[in-house]
């Protein structure tokens, strides 16, 4: 065998957009082509001489095109050792010609699963052939640069033009992008195939999580923050932004609380309005106009520069009264026609998104400097009157405002306390490090509308203190889950003073 080969490039594409100018950019650099099937088809009609992969192998493709390059001659060709005594003389013994460059793009799985194509038809998109090849090159990388984005064609023709070979640090970087690539492949292949199958991704359960960069953010929390916004390939952006300035990674935060509460809030025309990651004010309303209004007056204060989340289509009549105040989103599911286009004329930042509000991961992921906590992402089921229990008077005359103000609580940040009147809240305290704080500052905030409202913890009351606060201000019902080892004292000092409180609403920590 001699010692100086033709160098050869292997290319094996599914998606053939810019292949032809990378292979014609391989061949006047002395490339020799070895391609198969379509890919082999697509490069000789665009004038690129090719040597079929059976006339290396000495076999066909078999099993309809499921077996390909699977064989030996390919791949010792890539994981050839070069030097290596052991490897040359097999090369020798067998006639296995090197092979030095690999370029590769996976059948089409994700794009088949989001089509809804039958089992059969996802498993067929299952690569096999090129995900070794891949794999195969990328081990190899000292000697075979291997090429898994379209994005870096020019870059392997430009490094070629520049030095006449593949630097090791390049094939470095080549190689870590194939290893993700396959890794992300096969994470999409399970996550594809869980859902066809209908298997539930347990919170137990090794994870596999596929990301995909959805737009990279100008910073993160602070300016010295690198951050992104990331996505399951397979699942749906609950948002499309329609108008404004580009999203922040803390509109992205406090977006997630948004969107809770439309989701909670979805079966009543209702407002609520975020700020710092909790709400500042929660109603519903007859119309849009009024559940913001009615919103809006909980704590107009902290409203200013926050976030706005509608559960019914916004009017021209709710827009303009929403530019009368600086937020920075206004969310909802629809828009009436020249909403939007008003919105961008007169408040050309405000971010104008339309959402999802049923979406939700089944599994919230949190990373910390501790690991990663993994919880399913869902509420406890809602109060029911036959099954908690009743302490002083029944109220079910006051239920729809226990029921708000609960799942205002539920997305409030805790220790939360939340006073709801008339169907809106009026004082909210949330993210308190003692729930007495969170009660009087919710009081505090609801002023004289304290009298005659309704109010909701997200824990227990570990002592009376804030029951007899809440006497004191005028409420007149309270809905907490219960389960301190004060129970009694406090239902007790509920009785007393005359409050009717409702035990065995769940807790709803927000952490």
């Amino acid at each position: 065998m001699e010692k100086m080969e033709t160098r050869k490039a292997l290319i094996s594409v599914w998606d053939k957009t810019g292949i032809l100018d990378l292979a014609k950019g391989l061949a006047a650099h002395g490339y020799e082509i070895v391609s198969s099937s379509g890919t082999a088809k697509h490069l000789e009609e665009g004038g690129v001489t090719v040597t079929e992969v059976v006339d290396m192998t000495g076999l066909p493709a078999i099993l309809g095109g499921r077996v390909k390059t699977l064989h030996p001659t390919i791949m010792g060709g890539i994981l050839a050792r070069r030097g290596l005594a052991q490897d040359e003389e097999d090369r020798e013994k067998f006639n296995i010609p090197l092979i030095d460059v690999v370029v590769c793009t996976l059948y089409p799985f994700e794009e088949t699963a989001k089509s809804g194509a039958e089992l059969d038809k996802l498993i067929e998109k299952i690569d096999i052939g090129g995900v070794s090849l891949i794999r195969a090159a990328a081990k190899n990388y000292c000697h075979v640069a291997v090429v898994t984005e379209i994005g870096d064609y020019a870059r392997v023709l430009d490094e070629l033009e520049k030095k006449q070979e593949f630097t090791l640090e390049f094939k470095q970087e080549l190689a870590l992008k194939a290893f993700r690539c396959t890794a992300s492949y096969d994470s999409i292949i399970y996550r594809g195939l869980c859902r066809e199958l209908g298997i539930a991704d347990e919170v137990d359960g090794d994870k596999v999580l596929p990301l995909r960069m959805e737009q990279k953010l100008r910073y993160g929390e602070n300016p010295h923050q690198q951050a992104a916004l990331f996505m399951p390939p397979l699942e749906q952006r609950p948002f499309e932004q329609l108008s404004g300035k580009e999203l922040s990674y803390n509109n992205l935060l406090d977006l997630d609380t948004l969107l809770r509460g439309c989701s909670v809030f979805q079966d009543s025309c209702a407002c609520t309005i975020v700020k710092h990651t909790t709400p500042c004010g929660t109603a519903r309303g007859e119309t849009p106009i009024e559940a913001f209004k009615k919103a809006l007056a909980c704590d107009p204060v902290s409203a200013f520069g926050g976030i706005i989340g509608m559960t019914r289509k916004v009017d021209l009549d709710t827009a303009k009264t929403v530019t009368e105040t600086f937020f920075e989103i206004l969310a909802a599911p629809d828009f009436e026609e020249g909403v939007v286009e008003y919105l961008k004329e007169k408040k050309p930042n405000l971010r104008v998104l339309k959402i999802l509000p049923g979406y939700a991961p089944k599994l919230q992921i949190l990373g910390n400097r501790c690991g990663f906590l993994v919880q399913e992402d869902k509420l406890p089921a809602l109060p029911r009157q036959s099954e908690g229990e009743w302490h002083g008077k029944p109220r079910p005359d006051l239920w729809e405002d226990i029921i708000f103000a609960w799942k205002t609580a539920a997305i409030t940040k805790s220790n939360a306390i939340v006073l709801v009147k008339d169907g809106a809240a009026v004082g909210i305290g949330g993210g308190f490090t003692n729930r007495v704080d969170a009660a009087e500052y919710a009081i505090k905030l609801a002023g004289d509308k304290a009298k005659g409202s309704v109010m909701a913890s997200d824990a227990f009351f570990p002592f009376a203190d804030s029951v007899e606060l809440a006497h004191k201000a005028g409420v007149i019902a309270v809905i907490e889950p219960g389960g301190s080892i004060r129970d009694n004292e406090v239902f007790e000092k509920a009785e007393e003073l005359g409050l009717s409180l409702f035990a065995g609403g769940s807790r709803t920590f927000r952490h």
